[in-house]
Formats: C-alpha cells, structure tokens, sequence
C-alpha cells in the first residue's frame, strides 16, 4: 500500500515526531521528503506552489492535497485514520476539551521554549535576559496548570491521559512539546514543581506508536543559560 502522505521538514523536528505519532496510531504511514535541505527545498518554485510560506513541517498526500501549520497537519491526521473518534473526541464537550489543550500546547509550552531554543540552542536569534526571564516564568507556570491536570483538577482522581482514558491528540500535542522541552529547558528543579509531568511523559512513551515517533525520554538536569 501507498503512503499516505509525504512530510518536508529538517532532522528532529519534533513537530514531524507528533505527526508520525498521531498517522501511525491511525494507522496510517507517512514518509520523509528524501534529501530535504532547509534553506533550499524549501525555497525552490516547486515547493513554494504547493506551500507558499516556505515553512515545514508540511504535508502532501497521495492525492495532492496540502497542508501546513503543526496542529493543523496532527488534526488532519487524526481525522484521516482509523481512530478519528479517539483522538478528536466521541462528543462535543470532549473535542472542545482535545482542542484546549491542544493550542495550550502550542502557546503554553511551544511559545515558551522555541524563543529559548532559538537564542541559546541554535543561536540564531540574539539573547535577551529579560525575554529569557519571562518564558521560563510563563512555562513554569503552564506546568502547574498540567500539573492540577494530571492529578485529577480537584477531583483527587490521578489522570493518566488529559482527557477522557485513552491518548487523544491533546496528549500527544502536550507530550510532544514536553518531551522537546526536557532536552534544554524543563530541569530537574523545574520538573520538582510539577512532580506529575514525568510519569506522564514515560507513561505517554510507552504507547508503541508515541515510543517509535519519540524515543527514549531524556530529561536535561540543568537548563541551558
């Protein structure tokens, strides 16, 4: 059987790493744009009249449809396979919920780490005490909301999953962006305030499909500065 869908990006992207998650418990395969180079493949006129931005990760199916943005390309994934119902929510109040938590994920956990990444991991953009500050302020507190999450919001009931009791796409949007997180800026003395998060986190990889698209889960103990 064909591939689903073919997927542009660079190396290690762990935006690609959720959508592989996401196809494969769908049942779907996805594949890489062999010999991708950033910078180049996604500058040349074919690429930029199937993605006008230039931007990866980005997603062409068999068929020729096109898609970009991360979470857009995870909800077409999920509604594509097999397991649509779970991973978007069986009702309304449950997909409202998927969907909370899914752009908590990006503005919460994403917002708050990519600007970190980009300015002492890859060093590309200049550094800024002050912006500095204020992600790991705001991150540490997007991991006390997950936190209350994880144990139940009040209810006492420890939660393995975020919603309902099998992986949505809120886990793996959340887990995916924490797992990427805990390679340069989610510590150990960040982690101590949010004691919940890891267990989540090796709970979530020991999905076969979360396992295979994320490794091994490898937690800094200092972040970087």
């Amino acid at each position: 059987m064909a591939p689903f869908a073919t997927i542009y990006s660079y190396p290690d992207n762990f935006r690609v790493k959720r959508a592989k998650a996401i196809a494969s418990l769908g049942g779907l395969t996805i594949i890489d744009f062999p010999n991708y180079t950033q910078g180049q493949t996604n500058t040349t006129p074919s690429f930029l009249s199937k993605f006008p931005l230039g931007k990866v990760p980005a997603l062409e199916t068999h068929d020729g449809f096109t898609i970009t943005e991360g979470l857009s390309i995870c909800r077409f994934l999920a509604d594509s396979g097999s397991k649509a119902s779970q991973l978007l929510g069986r009702d309304v109040h449950t997909r409202a919920r998927i969907d909370e938590w899914s752009v908590f994920a990006e503005q919460e956990i994403v917002g708050h780490t990519m600007p970190i990444l980009g300015m002492l991991v890859l060093k590309v953009t200049p550094f800024h005490q002050h912006r500095y500050d204020w992600c790991v302020g705001y991150l540490e507190k997007g991991l006390g909301r997950l936190e209350m999450a994880l144990k139940g919001d009040g209810d006492g009931k420890a939660r393995r999953f975020l919603v309902g009791e099998e992986v949505t796409l809120a886990d793996v949007m959340v887990g995916g962006a924490l797992i990427r997180a805990g390679n340069f800026l989610m510590d150990r003395e960040m982690r101590k305030g949010a004691p919940s998060v890891e267990g989540y986190l090796r709970g979530l990889l020991e999905i076969p499909e979360m396992g295979e698209a994320f490794g091994e889960l490898a937690l800094v103990e200092e972040r970087v500065k």
